[in-house]
């Protein structure tokens, strides 16, 4: 019993890191939007650079984190690594593609559904009640997006299913990482952030790479994919599927804020309320989930 009342704090304190971790690395995700509106290259040649420079910070963070050890854990992805590695790669193309084939709407709307699908998928698997909470603050994310993109009619059959299949790919990503804790999951990552560009490599171009389209690919690659893969990778461990997507919901909200603020585009009066309402979903979630620890 002393024993596991000493754990007990331990464990809240790791939930509270990896519920700081997981709002830094929804920070540097959101930054996608910009990076993208600022790079005047095509979809491929973006995919491949940015993943590159990606991979090549993320290969730094495990030497810093695990020094040459951690090049050992290559050897032992195991089934639980290379089904993260191959969600994580596939959540990138699809999400791509997904933005290539349906209009932005339709995706950041179906994006929205990632605490319903995390949820459903951490009960049916991992036995872990979402809790009405949860579930609440979903559906009030989900709301939000719906009330900041709208509902149009301009999306398409394969664009629609390539954004679920997104959606799938990450509630995976989350589900692996809550599951299999041992899962060398930063060693996923870097396969991950390699062979997908890879993938992009034949479609790529060499026109208009700059030395400034140069350095803001290498920027997105470390900004975007390194640290905010890495930090979801750290921080995913230690919160439940539901907590973990309600967290990155705030992406949707986060995103319009930086093309606001460096391309001042002034936000409408939808996005305004629909983003509020998403940050009112995750913040209220993870403020109630501190004062109301579920028992582990």
């Amino acid at each position: 019993m002393a024993a596991a009342a000493q754990g007990a704090p331990a464990v809240v304190e790791a939930h509270r890191q990896g519920v700081l971790l997981l709002l830094a690395s929804t920070l540097a995700w959101s930054t996608s939007g910009l990076f993208a509106r600022a790079i005047p290259l095509d979809t491929p040649t973006v995919i491949l650079w940015r993943g590159l420079a990606g991979a090549a910070g993320l290969v730094v963070v495990l030497w810093a984190l695990r020094g040459r050890e951690g090049f050992g854990d290559f050897a032992r992805l195991g089934p639980a690594g290379w089904g993260y590695a191959l969600c994580s790669g596939l959540g990138m193309l699809f999400f791509v593609g997904s933005l290539k084939a349906t209009s932005i709407a339709h995706v950041a709307i179906i994006y929205a559904t990632l605490p319903f699908v995390a949820a459903f998928l951490g009960w049916w698997l991992l036995r872990e009640a979402p809790g009405r909470t949860g579930l609440a603050a979903a559906g009030l994310a989900l709301a939000g997006a719906t009330i900041m993109v709208g509902l149009g009619g301009d999306g398409t059959l394969i664009g629609d299913a390539m954004a679920f299949g997104m959606v799938l790919a990450m509630a995976g990503m989350i589900l692996i990482a809550r599951g299999r804790p041992e899962t060398p999951t930063l060693a996923a990552g870097i396969v991950s952030a390699i062979w997908a560009p890879l993938v992009m490599a034949p479609f790529a171009t060499v026109e208009g790479l700059t030395a400034w389209n140069m350095t803001l690919l290498v920027a997105f690659g470390l900004v975007n994919s390194t640290a905010g893969l890495a930090l979801f990778i750290l921080g995913s461990r230690h919160t439940s599927p539901v907590e973990t997507a309600l967290i990155g919901a705030l992406e949707t909200a986060l995103t319009p804020v930086w093309v606001w603020l460096v391309f001042h585009e002034t936000p409408t009066p939808p996005t305004l309320v629909g983003g509020a309402m998403v940050m009112a979903a995750s913040v209220g979630h993870i403020l109630w989930t501190a004062r109301h620890p579920a028992p582990r």
